[in-house]
């Protein structure tokens, strides 16, 4: 059963009581009464509890609220204790016959402690019920919703709030023309010019700032967006704007504050750029920042700032010709509209008996879209708009309307109602995410694991993956509007960012419920409670504030801590941790070259441990007594690049669902053993043995794999194992071998059926197309849902080929190079790639390519080759390759190699400039980068050709 919040360990505690009693664990008969008592004690307060969480907090009766922290903690501590009894058990079966007699009388001492401990437990149960007799609560009934997929109204409401925001909200002052700082001449300046963006939370500053972003990047040579929140240090925002501006993480990371601002100030000299520092906080913060930007010029660059402090934005424009824009709430038209897009299917507006009652609540949210959006999206929750009663009941749980003096606490109340109205295993999900800090860009698929270790998510149907299931929940949240998602460049949601005023709400009910205990730069947020179950450590504290903080916990009742590199120092030891399920120390640096040793070794206590986190901390191997964690589900490894080889005791983590590494190396043997296991990636298939194992994981959903040699043995091995896998969704397909040939992708068109759900395919094995005609002339439904193809080798492209591509309806990116090109003229046809986002077609030096009209109607970034030589060979001089008036949904960048050979500098030039004036007349106007080859063409510079 899954975790709820307000229940603590109860909906997991119950099943377990009900494993106790099995025949396998021998227990006293007088035992197993008491457990029968107190399952059906507990199942009835359980759901008293339910009804407890349905009824906001501070609505409560204080003695109802004593009465559930108490049962909470109770369940808590039960959980611990019958867990521990189960892994003693489920360790003394593990360690086989030769241990028995050991075992004997291990197992006698256990199930005394475990008959005392429910004997305790009992006692302390009729304790509470005696201090408070009444377990039934009346509350809000429950309504779960069900979702099985992002609402597609999501997206575009959206994009009505930031046209809303950004274009129609707007008074006598227009940020654009801002912007554009036109002189008396009526030309526009060339100075450097900022302008500050400055409102209450939940205005739209961020949505403003990114709808002009986007719309004006294109004029620029180089742009960033860079969040910055409270207390982030100078030297972290610096980097972040480097690394925005294309600058690699690796190469600023060492850099101090000094240095940073050198090598920005040199980055942009001679550049137009736009820089957009969102959500500041500190005037200080503002001016060390600044400095980075004291080199003007005068190429028309603009800086735009978002705060809600004026002050800070007062500090950010101190110039004569900078600009501050105050942000105003909605005019009662553009909230209604807002409001009913979210509600409403079809453009018919609101119903008559709905008018009243929500000009009444549109009047409550005073104009800011976050409140709009959030209440919106109670009202719209489900298939079925609610009822008008409960649009009523909404309106009376209002305070008074916004005003900026008690703006922060009515806007809690206002998204407190979208949080009651969550089903409860939701509420949990959602109070999770304060682990993470204020601005932090969250991986989705990081976040979901990490729901299953904690226990939030529970098997619906047997088998039912949970992984599946948990995308569900975070669908869900997306559909409320809760958490905001991050698309990646073909339109999938890969990660996610919560607002702060969401944020601001989670870890206020966090705090009083005792969910999460959060340190910030102070440790003020950290609770004095002994009794925490879930840490975050997120800022560096000082040691004389943290040790104390750290002394005063219960460690050994932890059962969740999760540290950010600031804060990696204050990590209590391994040892003290009892019951720990996750322990996530992610992109700390605990290498060699750290100060900060970690002991690794102890890691093997932790026994009850579900997900462990060591992606990036070039920890140089991982222990043997990583095999001793038994009940371990996800292993993140994810840029550990310094870790080659896996421990072969690996093969003892037999619950393992997920194992994310960077190409490592496995021991025969391992893989057979991981028999649940339904993400892979990405291991080295070094034998035969190993690519057999592979046919043994049923339940694989993603797999990445690497080949060292071209053993035709080694790819029959894996093929055979890939035709027994049914559930493959996902699969990447690497070669480290210098000798490869076409025999892995040739077998794979003759023996291979790609399931009916894959939709992704990459590989840079040598390849001909006919393997992807072979699977379409065997079925072409079986890639009816493959939406991302890459093949980095290809040996030629024929016309047939990007035809039969072109009819892959749900297809969003491709990605072909050709090593051997012989057709010369490949034509993108209209009607074909329907929903094609992104396009990369390189076909070397031997091919030109024409789009004609109508083709890639959807691409919004295309990459493209052009050859000279056979350009001219068939007469197309001009360089004419359709471009112009085409191609309308471009709006991020085209991408175009000429290769030069066979041409002179001047027909070289003339390429070039024939390709950007096609294209600079673009409205979206898209980024354009050429790229020529050779770099340096006979008799000219380079710079004369590269851009």
């Amino acid at each position: 059963m899954a975790m709820h919040l307000v229940t603590g360990a109860m909906g997991s505690l119950l099943p377990k009581l009900g494993e106790l009693l099995m025949e396998e664990y021998n227990l006293h008969k007088r035992v197993k009464k008491d457990i029968e008592f107190l399952q059906n004690e507990l199942e009835s307060i359980h759901y008293a509890l339910i009804k407890v969480g349905e009824v906001p907090r501070h609505q409560l009766d204080k003695y109802v609220k004593l009465w559930a922290d108490e049962i909470r903690d109770l369940s808590y501590n039960m959980e611990d204790i019958v867990d521990k009894f189960l892994v003693h058990e489920n360790a003394e079966n593990f360690k086989g016959l030769t241990k028995k007699m050991i075992g004997m009388s291990k197992k006698g001492k256990s199930h005394h402690e475990i008959a005392d401990a429910i004997k305790v437990f009992k006692v302390h149960l009729r304790e509470v019920a005696a201090r408070h007799d009444r377990n039934k609560v009346d509350g809000i009934a429950p309504n779960p919703a069900k979702a099985t997929a992002i609402d597609p109204r999501v997206h575009a409401l959206y994009t009505e709030a930031t046209e809303l925001v950004g274009i129609y909200g707007k008074s006598d002052q227009d940020l654009m023309s801002l912007l554009s700082f036109e002189t008396d001449c009526g030309a526009s300046s060339k100075s450097l010019k900022k302008v500050s963006i400055v409102g209450f939370g939940g205005l739209g500053k961020t949505t403003l700032a990114r709808a002009v972003y986007e719309k004006i990047k294109g004029d620029f040579d180089c742009g960033a967006f860079v969040s910055v929140g409270q207390n982030p240090g100078v030297a972290k925002v610096l980097r972040d704007i480097l690394v925005d501006l294309g600058n690699s993480r690796a190469d600023v990371a060492i850099l101090d504050e000094r240095q940073l601002i050198n090598k920005l100030c040199q980055f942009l000299e001679n550049k137009r750029y736009l820089i957009i520092i969102d959500d500041l906080w500190d005037e200080e913060l503002w001016k060390c920042i600044n400095f980075a930007f004291s080199n003007r010029n005068n190429l028309g660059s603009r800086i735009i700032t978002t705060t809600r402090i004026v002050s800070v934005s007062e500090s950010c424009c101190s110039s004569a010709d900078d600009s501050i824009y105050k942000m105003r709430p909605l005019s009662i038209e553009d909230s209604r509209r807002l409001f009913y897009k979210r509600i409403f299917h079809d453009d018919s507006g609101c119903p008559i008996q709905f008018e009243k009652v929500s000009q009444d609540i549109l009047k409550k949210c005073d104009g800011v879209p976050l409140a709009i959006i959030t209440i919106a999206s109670v009202l719209a929750s489900g298939q079925q708009i609610k009822p008008k009663c409960e649009w009523d009941t909404i309106l009376q749980s209002f305070g008074s309307g916004l005003i900026e003096d008690n703006s922060l606490e009515v806007m809690r109340r206002i998204l407190a109602l979208s949080y009651y109205d969550l089903p409860s295993h939701l509420k949990c999900c959602l109070l999770y995410l304060c682990i993470y800090p204020e601005d932090k860009r969250i991986d989705r698929d990081k976040l979901i694991w990490k729901w299953v270790a904690e226990g939030f998510i529970h098997h619906g149907n047997q088998g039912t993956s949970l992984f599946l299931l948990g995308l569900n929940y975070f669908n869900q949240l997306i559909n409320r509007s809760l958490i905001q998602p991050i698309y990646d460049d073909i339109g999938n949601v890969e990660a996610f960012r919560v607002c702060d005023m969401v944020l601001d709400l989670i870890c206020h009910l966090s705090h009083e419920e005792n969910f999460v205990n959060v340190s910030n730069v102070t440790g003020d947020t950290m609770s004095s409670r002994s009794n925490v179950r879930r840490l975050s450590l997120q800022k560096r504290i000082e040691a004389h504030q943290a040790r104390p903080l750290i002394n005063c916990m219960s460690i050994s009742q932890v059962r969740s801590i999760t540290i950010f590199p600031p804060a990696i120092d204050i990590m209590p030891a391994m040892s003290g941790f009892k019951v720990l399920r996750v322990l996530d120390l992610s992109h700390c640096d605990l290498g060699e070259s750290s100060s900060l040793q970690l002991n690794l070794k102890g890691v093997g206590q932790l026994i009850h441990l579900r997900y462990l986190g060591l992606g990036g901390t070039n920890i140089s191997e991982l222990p043997d007594e990583i095999g001793n964690l038994q009940f371990l589900e996800v292993l993140d490894l994810e840029f550990y690049y310094e870790l080659h080889e896996l421990p072969s005791t690996v093969c003892n983590l037999r619950r393992l669902i997920c194992l994310h590494a960077n190409i490592c190396q496995v021991a025969p043997g391992v893989l057979e053993n991981l028999i649940l296991i339904e993400v892979l990636k990405t291991f080295m298939a070094a034998s035969v043995s190993t690519v057999q194992e592979l046919g043994n994981l049923a339940r694989l959903r993603e797999l990445g794999i690497c080949f060292t040699d071209s053993s035709l043995a080694l790819y029959e091995g894996f093929v055979h194992s890939l035709c027994k896998l049914h559930h493959i969704e996902s699969l990447l397909i690497n070669s480290h071998s210098r000798e490869t040939s076409l025999e892995l992708m040739d077998l794979l068109g003759e023996c291979w059926v790609p399931p009916q759900h894959l939709r992704m395919f990459q590989s840079d094995m040598p390849s001909q197309l006919s393997t992807l005609r072979a699977w379409t002339n065997r079925d072409p439904s079986h890639l009816s849902n493959l939406s991302e193809l890459s093949l980095m080798s290809v040996m030629e492209v024929q016309q047939e080929d990007l035809e039969i591509i072109g009819g892959l309806l749900a297809l969003r990116r491709l990605c072909i190079k050709s090593t051997h090109q012989t057709q010369r003229l490949l034509v993108i046809g209209a009607d074909s790639y329907c929903c094609l986002v992104a396009f990369e077609l390189d076909c070397g030096p031997a091919a030109q390519i024409m789009f004609e009209p109508g083709a890639l109607p959807s691409a919004e970034a295309i990459t493209f080759s052009l050859g000279m030589r056979v350009a001219k060979e068939d007469g197309n001089y001009g360089f004419d390759l359709g471009l112009q008036g085409n191609l309308l949904s471009l709006r991020r960048h085209v991408w175009v190699y000429i290769f030069c050979g066979g041409g002179s500098v001047g027909e070289a030039k003339e390429a070039k400039a024939a390709v950007r004036h096609a294209l600079h007349a673009h409205p979206n106007h898209p980024r354009i980068y050429i790229d020529m080859f050779p770099r340096i063409a006979k008799g000219a510079h380079n710079d004369d050709l590269c851009d």
